[in-house]
């Protein structure tokens, strides 16, 4: 079977094209800027990498485009779409159909930003390739498994049952495949292991998974809530709107788009790039100095709070751009952490190598693993397996 995969966006629709039989990426590429001036494609395929500076008008265009751009490589069995919210509705992968959609689009209040080009990327391709069946994949629905005493928020029970205020968690297509990356490398079962999984890149999460379901996990109703991320503030006190309204005057809009778009790493230092960030701490920079603390201080706030929450931990793993590549992120996380039996070994953390890695030292009662998510690769293994009946 040939999957393609499909991530849409407000402006780009990016795309990766996998043969099933062998799980290998036949070509891969994004549409960027559609509507806007400037459009144009990056394809690749076969080793070689193509730039088109080309009219994108819609979503539409850009599909068809697309379509054309795979050319030799076939035409697709199924397609695999990534969207960000299913709400409490969808606890696994579905088949999408008139009433999948109409349900997605009902979420579009909880997920304002992302469920609406999401859609537009499912009815784009669902319009020109009407005989092929097509699968939504939710960030939300690996996090389905926390019980109430996790999801839900102190506030009044009315705006949990008339308005689905609640925590729901994203991420959940990465960590869901890294947990099982990380049972594999640990030659265990994921039944019998307690993991917390940090994903660290510009948006960054932290899941506890214990016995293979998500029982916690530190976004919230939107992706706001938890780590320090590189534009998004992550945990802060819920008065700041009412504090920065009568203070400085500014609407719940404007505190709305600083939190997400000038905060976390950002706000603090000036630059969202950890790897920018490390070079201006080790210049001295102070700014960037604190950056990078907070960063890690969070992290390890909540591996702690989420090893409390298992009974115990038995891996910790770092995924994503700043987790599989930044050694003193994962050391810095880590320090601190021998409470819980963990140790890190330096020289391993420096050069762990090909992933997946364990960079823990040999005495250590706690796994320390590096490993790399591949969320395109496992939307296109949820697709089959929904469509197959075995999801």
């Amino acid at each position: 079977m040939k999957v393609l995969v499909l991530n849409s966006g407000s402006s780009s629709i990016k795309y990766r094209f996998f043969d099933m039989a062998g799980e290998t990426v036949l070509a891969s590429g994004v549409v960027e800027r559609i509507g806007e001036a400037g459009s144009g494609f990056v394809h690749e395929s076969r080793g070689s990498r193509q730039q088109f500076a080309e009219a994108v008008p819609d979503h539409a265009s850009g599909f068809a485009r697309i379509m054309e751009l795979l050319g030799d490589a076939g035409s697709p069995d199924a397609i695999g779409h990534r969207v960000v919210h299913g709400g409490d509705r969808f606890r696994a992968p579905v088949q999408i159909d008139a009433q999948v959609i109409e349900v997605v689009r009902s979420l579009v209040p909880l997920a304002p930003l992302h469920n609406p080009a999401n859609l537009t990327g499912i009815e784009a391709a669902m319009d020109a390739l009407q005989g092929v069946p097509q699968v939504a994949v939710f960030d939300t629905a690996f996090h389905q498994t926390m019980p109430p005493h996790a999801y839900r928020y102190a506030v009044p029970a009315r705006w949990y049952t008339g308005l689905g205020l609640r925590r729901y968690g994203f991420h959940g297509t990465s960590h869901a495949y890294v947990s099982r990356q990380a049972a594999a490398a640990l030659g265990r079962p994921p039944g019998e292991l307690r993991l917390v999984v940090l994903h660290l890149g510009n948006g960054a999460s932290a899941a506890a998974v214990r016995h293979g379901e998500s029982v916690d996990t530190s976004m919230g109703l939107t992706p706001l809530e938890g780590l320090v991320m590189g534009t998004r503030c992550g945990d802060v006190d819920p008065a700041v709107f009412g504090f920065l309204s009568r203070r400085a005057g500014m609407t719940l809009e404007e505190v709305e788009q600083a939190l997400n778009e000038d905060s976390g790493l950002k706000g603090l230092c000036g630059a969202n790039d950890m790897r920018e960030i490390e070079d201006m701490a080790a210049a001295g920079n102070g700014q960037a100095t604190l950056a990078l603390d907070l960063f890690c201080y969070r992290a390890r706030k909540y591996v702690g709070a989420y090893a409390a929450a298992m009974g115990g931990l038995d891996a910790l793993v770092f995924t994503a751009g700043i987790g599989q590549r930044s050694a003193e992120v994962r050391a810095r996380t880590c320090d601190g952490l021998e409470v819980l039996g963990l140790e890190l070994d330096p020289a391993r953390n420096a050069r762990p190598g090909e992933l997946p890695a364990a960079v823990h030292s040999d005495d250590s009662a706690v796994a320390v693993l590096v490993i790399a998510t591949n969320e395109e690769l496992a939307i296109a293994r949820e697709t089959v397996a929904c469509l197959d009946g075995s999801r």
